[in-house]
């Protein structure tokens, strides 16, 4: 009989861990993947990623309808929100893709073992009430939502609520209170703007969306304004009480000063993401997690304890269900003796708005403590296909090694940002220069043409501003 029951285990099936899985199984070990969810998909596929963007294109629709945008282009209705039938495409479009990694596990013979894993040694783990063996066990558990002190998130009562409540709500709030100006605090912040509702936007930074380039929370900032949201930055949140189905919210300037307070029907607690290692027994097999909650690992995402491996979000980097997915080709690659690499440097961003935010690489402000720089910018105002299409928001921009002209960054404020970043990131994979994307031909009309027109900005002029 052989030794072990599995010679891989994947334990949770998000992003990471369905595709380590499925890559595992491709590779010809024999796989099984526990996860405890009524579906597979984790957050991304059944409470985050998906259906959230379900929600900003329904939306956006609704918007463009309800706001003239359609109205400037020759097409005249008078919108009529049906909330439910929104919600109902949403979770239509969930059950299709966590049905197709259903149809994936079976198609590539791997078990799911539906139930939580916890470790009872380095190969074996107790879930759904027995004992599973395996050569190889990926953690791969994914993340939850963090928790603000002393407020309580109650999604059923839909008052205060987090992500996963924010996408059930059974009604357009009047008003919506969102803590944290982060990635999801202003998608879903969006969504129900556009629906109808006055949002507030209370960010504990001086600027929104920590983490991008400065320029692009700059301008975020005037465009969230621009259509219509609250911003409060530079302000913290000391507490939030509920009474009759209202929210107030008591809020004072970071640095400290007077309190105020704000009322709302709807607050969304939305201050980032933590680790999902609670529960796992890593203390059985000797693994404790850095002060973030993360598991470290080496460049391989191996752990300091023989055969347990650990990808996603319990590990160091940005919490992006792509980096997971790589990482998940990437684990799976290595335990069969291949070498499977994934470039941390190059992790692309998206904020899934509209217009839409990406980066990829380094910001301004982080390339300038590297050394000598040139920057290229190139407004979406001066792109023929964002002009005819209503779409002037926005910029193209690219840093540069000012020695050997290397492209170290690029940000993008377009409709379609999340889209371009993707030719930057293979460029800089590829290690291009602005040169190289400047004299690289591109489709005329189309809004990458302001990639080429930024790059065209690095090393000379562009042509069309």
């Amino acid at each position: 009989m052989a030794e072990y029951d599995y010679d891989v285990l994947v334990i949770g099936a998000g992003p990471g861990g369905y595709v380590a899985a499925i890559r595992a199984a491709q590779l010809g070990l024999k796989t099984a993947c526990a996860d405890g969810r009524e579906t597979l998909g984790g957050t991304c596929l059944n409470v985050g990623c998906i259906p959230s963007k379900a929600m900003l294109h329904a939306s956006e629709y609704f918007d463009a309808a309800a706001n003239g945008a359609m109205a400037a282009m020759g097409i005249k209705v008078t919108p009529e929100l049906d909330l439910e039938t929104m919600h109902a495409q949403r979770r239509d479009a969930v059950k299709g893709l966590t049905g197709g990694i259903e149809f994936l596990f079976k198609k590539n013979k791997i078990d799911w073992i539906k139930g939580y894993a916890s470790f009872e040694d380095a190969h074996t783990v107790s879930v759904a009430d027995k004992k599973v063996t395996a050569k190889n066990i990926v953690i791969a558990t994914g993340s939850s939502v963090t928790p603000l002190p002393g407020i309580t998130v109650d999604n059923d009562k839909g008052v205060i609520v987090d992500s996963t409540g924010a996408l059930e709500l059974k009604a357009v709030p009047k008003n919506m209170i969102v803590i944290g100006g982060g990635v999801i605090g202003l998608e879903l912040g969006s969504v129900w703007r556009r629906l109808g509702a006055q949002v507030t936007v209370v960010e504990f930074l001086d600027q929104l969306l920590p983490g991008m380039d400065g320029d692009v929370r700059k301008e975020a900032g005037k465009i969230f304004k621009k259509q219509g949201m609250t911003l409060k930055l530079s302000t913290k949140v000391t507490g939030v009480s509920v009474d009759g189905g209202k929210a107030t919210v008591t809020v004072e300037p970071s640095a400290g000063g007077d309190a105020e307070t704000l009322e709302a029907d709807v607050v969304l607690v939305s201050i980032g993401r933590r680790p999902n290692t609670e529960g796992l027994g890593l203390d059985k097999i000797g693994l404790s997690v850095n002060q973030r909650g993360q598991i470290e690992t080496d460049h391989d995402f191996a752990t300091k304890v023989d055969g347990v491996w650990a990808i996603g979000d319990v590990i160091p980097g940005p919490m992006l269900a792509h980096k997971a997915e790589d990482e998940g080709i990437a684990v799976a690659e290595n335990i069969a003796g291949m070498t499977g690499i994934v470039n941390h440097d190059l992790i692309p961003g998206v904020v899934y708005t509209a217009p839409e935010f990406a980066g990829v690489g380094l910001t301004e402000e982080a390339a300038k403590e590297r050394g000598a720089i040139k920057v290229g910018k190139f407004p979406m105002l001066g792109n023929s296909r964002a002009k005819t299409n209503h779409e002037p928001d926005g910029f193209v921009k690219i840093i540069a090694d000012a020695e050997t002209d290397r492209v170290l960054g690029v940000w993008c404020i377009a409709s379609v940002a999340g889209t371009m970043i993707a030719q930057a990131t293979q460029a800089m994979e590829f290690g291009a220069t602005s040169e190289d994307i400047a004299y690289t031909c591109h489709a005329h009309p189309t809004h990458s043409e302001a990639i080429k027109e930024a790059a065209m900005a690095v090393t000379g002029k562009p042509i069309h501003v």
